[in-house]
């Protein structure tokens, strides 16, 4: 493993053994060795339908903050990530994958990844099907503002590992068997593998002011690991 835990909210990563590694901005906890960082760039809208790629991606970064400033870790030494005091979590894609994952979400990751900047309602090429084209990002921009999630999300892919923030721990969650698996959409942090998500709502007209906080819920379908935290608090 790339990253290893010191405790619940603290990594660190030996940059002899791992490359580059890639973290939020202030994410640096202190160093030991020769170590240089330097500003790492995230291209934007990856996966974006033509004509909207450069567009939308502008205007989901401005409306919520996609993506976070990114610093890469360069040289000889051991780091040590953590931010905010918030909890951590190790996903391990040593044997390929994609990650999606809110940008305020992410802690770090190793360089090898390809980061790109997607809509959130898009499926994963793998799952098939849907969520492109102008209604895809219409759908998502609705998604982001209905649940606080932004219209676009960070998507990993490739071999390595990265960390994700969470507030009281993340849980794991298996997608695949014959019932999809429903999450909070604040409690949803990040999905690994061709999982698709979609925003589904139980509130009608007959229980209007009668559902609580639970009337909107995130669908996961398709095969892969659902990453949830133990809180509906957002970051």
């Amino acid at each position: 493993m790339t990253f290893t835990k010191v405790n619940n909210k603290v990594v660190r990563v030996d940059l002899n053994q791992s490359g580059p590694i890639v973290a939020r901005r202030g994410a640096m906890l202190f160093y030991t060795g020769t170590v240089h960082f330097t500003p790492h760039q995230v291209p934007g809208g990856g996966g974006m339908p033509g004509g909207l790629g450069g567009i939308a991606s502008m205007a989901g970064r401005m409306m919520q903050g996609e993506h976070e400033s990114t610093m890469i870790a360069q040289g000889n030494g051991v780091v040590h990530y953590g931010f905010r005091g918030l909890e951590t979590h190790i996903v391990d894609m040593s044997a390929g994958g994609e990650l999606r994952v809110e940008a305020s979400r992410l802690l770090a990751h190793t360089s090898g990844l390809q980061s790109a900047v997607v809509q959130a309602s898009a499926a994963p090429a793998a799952a098939g099907g849907g969520g492109g084209g102008l209604l895809g990002a219409l759908r998502g921009a609705a998604t982001g503002m209905v649940t606080g999630t932004g219209m676009f999300t960070t998507q990993l892919s490739g071999y390595g590992a990265a960390v994700l923030l969470a507030h009281g721990g993340v849980i794991e969650l298996q997608v695949g068997g014959p019932a999809p698996v429903f999450v909070d959409p604040q409690s949803f942090v990040a999905a690994l593998g061709p999982v698709r998500t979609d925003l589904k709502s139980t509130m009608s007209w007959r229980n209007a002011g009668r559902t609580g906080g639970e009337s909107l819920q995130l669908e996961c379908t398709g095969q892969g690991i659902v990453y949830v935290q133990a809180s509906e608090e957002k970051l």
